[in-house]
C-alpha cells in the first residue's frame, strides 16, 4: 500500500482496493503525506524517551511525604495527573524511565513484609506497569 501510495495512487483508490476507510490509509502513509512533522518513531539507545505510568494512589501518598526526592522525581509527581479509580485514585506520571526507577526505589518500604496487604499490592501494581511501559518503549 505504501509503495503504490509512492507510485501516485490515491488515498481513495486504495481505500477501494484494500477495502477500509479513507482515514485508516492516510493514518498507513502518514509519515509520507506532505507537510508533517518529523517525529521519531523509537527512541535510541543514547536518548531514551518518557514514559505514562498510573501509579496507585497509596504510592503517589507515600512518595508526596517523602522529604529525601530528588528534584526530577518531585517535579514528574507535581506533574502527575489524578485519576478516581473506584474508591481511590491513580496518578498518571510521564517522565524518564529512570525518574520511575527512583520513584520505586522510594516507594520500597511499601511492598516490604511489615507493610500492609494494600500498600504491598499497589507497589507490585505499580511495579507492574512500569516494568510493561519500560519494555513496550525497548527499540527492536
Amino acid at each position: 500500500m505504501r509503495h503504490a501510495f509512492r507510485d501516485g495512487a490515491s488515498i481513495a483508490a486504495l481505500a477501494r482496493d484494500h477495502q477500509v476507510s479513507r482515514v485508516a490509509i492516510r493514518t498507513a502513509v502518514a509519515d509520507l503525506l506532505p507537510n508533517q512533522p518529523h517525529q521519531p518513531a523509537v527512541a535510541t539507545a543514547d536518548k531514551p524517551r518518557a514514559v505514562r505510568v498510573e501509579i496507585p494512589g497509596k504510592i503517589a501518598d507515600h512518595l508526596n511525604g517523602l522529604p529525601e526526592l530528588g528534584e526530577a522525581e518531585r517535579h514528574a509527581l507535581r506533574r502527575g495527573r489524578p485519576v478516581r479509580r473506584g474508591q481511590g485514585y491513580s496518578l498518571h506520571v510521564t517522565a524518564l524511565p529512570d525518574v520511575h526507577q527512583a520513584l520505586l526505589a522510594a516507594a520500597a518500604e511499601l511492598g516490604a513484609d511489615g507493610a500492609t496487604s494494600a500498600a504491598r499490592k499497589a507497589y507490585r501494581v505499580y511495579t507492574d506497569r512500569l516494568n510493561n511501559a519500560v519494555v513496550s518503549t525497548v527499540p527492536v
